[in-house]
C-alpha cells in the first residue's frame, strides 16, 4: 500500500500544483470584479447579516491514511463549535459524512468521493447545488473545509470562504480602472461565476486528494517499519527460546548418559 500510495501521490501532487495558478488568477479576477460592481449590483457580492451558514467538508471515502481524516474532521468540529449558529454541512467523502452523523450535525447533502482521478466535471453538480441554494437565500455564507497540501510530510486543515465573493483588499489599480469589460462587468461576472465556484471546489478536492495520498504513504511506511521491528523482536525472542530448549535437551541427554 505504501508503494501504491507513492505512485498515486505523484499524479495527485502534479494535478494540485498545476491547478493552483489558474485558481489563484480566477480568484483575483472575481475579487476585482466584486470591487467594480459592489454588493448592491449582484446578490453574490452582498454581505448578509445573520442567516444560515453552509460548510462544505471534504474528506475521503477510505481510511488507512494516518491522521488525514481525523485532523480535518477535528478542525471542522472546532469551527462549528467556535462559531455556533444555524448551519448545515455538505460532505464530500464517507469519513466526513459518518463523523457529522455521529455528532448530529445537520447534513444538507452528501457526495461520494471522486476517486483517484477527480475531474472538473465531477464537482459541477456540487457547485450548482451551492450556487442555487445561495441565490435562493437558503444560506448567507458558504465555507469550504479541506486539507491543504503543503508537502509530502505536511498537510494542514484549512477553511476558505466561497460565498459571498470577497473583494480584493488592495483597491489600487483595479481592473475596472484599466480595462473595458464587454459587454459589462455584470455580464462578465455572470459568465465567470459558475466556473469560479466549481474551480474553488475542484481545487479543494485536489488538495485533499494529494494530502490523502501523502498521509497514506507516510502511514504505510511507518506501519512497515513497525512491522519489521516487531518481526525482529519476535525472531529474537523465538531464537532465545529455541536455544534454551536445545540447551535443556542437551543437558538432559548428558545427564541420562552419566546416570547409566
Amino acid at each position: 500500500m505504501q508503494f501504491v500510495a507513492a505512485s498515486k501521490l505523484k499524479r495527485a501532487q502534479d494535478a494540485t500544483l498545476h491547478a493552483r495558478p489558474y485558481s489563484s488568477k480566477l480568484d483575483e479576477v472575481l475579487a476585482d470584479l466584486a470591487v467594480v460592481l459592489g454588493g448592491e449590483e449582484h446578490p453574490l457580492l452582498a454581505r448578509r447579516e445573520g442567516g444560515k451558514r453552509l460548510i462544505v467538508l471534504v474528506t475521503s471515502d477510505r481510511g488507512l491514511a494516518g491522521p488525514f481524516n481525523t485532523n480535518t474532521i477535528r478542525f471542522a468540529a472546532q469551527q462549528i463549535t467556535d462559531h455556533a449558529g444555524d448551519l448545515a454541512v455538505v460532505t464530500v467523502g464517507r469519513k466526513g459524512r459518518d463523523a457529522m452523523r455521529r455528532s448530529r450535525v445537520p447534513l444538507a447533502a452528501h457526495f461520494e468521493g471522486y476517486g483517484d482521478r477527480p475531474s472538473f466535471a465531477d464537482v459541477i453538480p456540487l457547485a450548482r447545488l451551492i450556487t442555487d441554494d445561495y441565490l435562493a437565500g437558503t444560506y448567507n455564507r458558504v465555507d469550504i473545509i479541506f486539507s491543504q497540501f503543503v508537502s509530502t510530510l505536511t498537510q494542514r486543515p484549512a477553511i476558505d470562504s466561497l460565498l459571498p465573493i470577497e473583494p480584493s483588499q488592495d483597491t489600487e489599480g483595479i481592473p475596472g480602472n484599466q480595462f473595458i469589460f464587454e459587454p459589462d462587468p455584470g455580464t462578465v461576472l455572470e459568465r465567470l461565476l459558475p466556473r469560479y465556484v466549481a474551480t474553488r471546489l475542484f481545487q479543494a478536492v485536489l488538495e485533499s486528494k494529494a494530502s490523502e495520498e501523502s498521509s497514506r504513504m507516510v502511514a504505510m511506511r511507518n506501519a512497515t517499519d513497525n512491522a519489521e521491528e516487531l518481526i525482529g523482536d519476535y525472531t529474537l525472542a523465538y531464537n532465545k527460546v529455541r536455544q534454551a530448549n536445545i540447551t535443556r535437551e542437551m543437558i538432559e541427554i548428558a545427564s541420562g548418559a552419566q546416570a547409566r
